[in-house]
């Protein structure tokens, strides 16, 4: 599932095509994603000039002349840039063609993701919107710190991965980064959230703003390069120094790393380093 640094990278890859141009057409090939594509869509985009483009969590806003496009990956969609009018593969299913030839194409094969249009501006959306107005905040923002992570955890009850990764919480810490960013806290993924102290939680919250801006600027864990027709897998997942190395030795004790269950997902950890 494409996580929070795969979607800026996205946006910042398809920024420079899209701000400025004016769209020609919405063609959608396939409507039925996560949330139907309303037929009237198409009429409502057509011939209006792309403004600013901003992230929102793993959500991206097109910023329209009247409204915004918000769109979402889902498990399994990408975004790329190709010739208007090339020929489109399985599982593309929205195109947005603009005035300069180019088209922002959106691939989406288990169609979970969504492509839609609000008449909310993106400032707006943001703050009023269903899919929006209930997110937690930006890892990368102001509003986060360990004080802020530690004042919320004491009157919650659940493993600290857990906690971290709720998007009412803060949003984007999705499981590759709670786990990466916990081992190098030194946090046990299961230890309760209110069972942590202050220094701890200002020490986590630096580390996961660490993760995600070093995974930023590596090109994510596992985003294809949105121009390129063959794609690059992303550096990050070179980096990685807990996640999916269970029995492999701790880089910096050498126990053999350990995976467990927590809130049904994979957890990986080292028993030594982590308490």
């Amino acid at each position: 599932m494409p996580e929070l640094p795969e979607v800026e990278t996205t946006l910042r890859g398809i920024r420079p095509y899209l701000e400025g141009r004016r769209i020609e057409r919405l063609l959608v090939r396939e409507p039925r994603l996560r949330l139907p594509i309303p037929p009237e869509t198409s009429e409502l985009v057509a011939g209006q000039t792309i403004g600013a483009l901003a992230r929102r969590s793993k959500y991206l806003l097109i910023g329209l002349e009247r409204g915004a496009l918000i769109v979402h990956l889902g498990m399994s969609g990408s975004l790329r840039i190709v010739a208007s009018g090339s020929p489109p593969k399985r599982h593309d299913h929205v195109d947005l063609a603009l005035d300069d030839g180019h088209c922002l194409r959106f691939h989406d094969p288990r169609r979970f993701g969504l492509f839609l249009w609000t008449p909310e501006s993106p400032e707006i959306a943001q703050i009023q919107h269903s899919l929006l107005r209930d997110l937690g905040p930006e890892p990368l923002g102001d509003a986060f710190d360990g004080d802020y992570l530690h004042a919320l955890s004491r009157t919650r009850r659940v493993a600290i991965k857990s906690f971290i990764m709720d998007a009412a919480v803060v949003v984007g810490v999705g499981n590759i980064y709670a786990n990466e960013s916990l081992f190098l806290a030194g946090i046990h993924p299961a230890r309760h959230c209110h069972r942590v102290g202050l220094e701890r939680y200002r020490r986590l919250a630096a580390t996961i703003r660490a993760v995600l801006r070093a995974s930023i600027e590596q090109g994510g864990t596992t985003l294809r390069d949105f121009v390129n027709e063959d794609g690059q897998p992303g550096y990050f997942a070179q980096s990685l120094r807990v996640y999916g190395r269970a029995g492999e030795p701790c880089g910096i004790c050498g126990e053999p790393l350990r995976l467990k269950r927590i809130g049904q997902r994979s957890s990986f950890f080292c028993p030594r380093c982590q308490h």
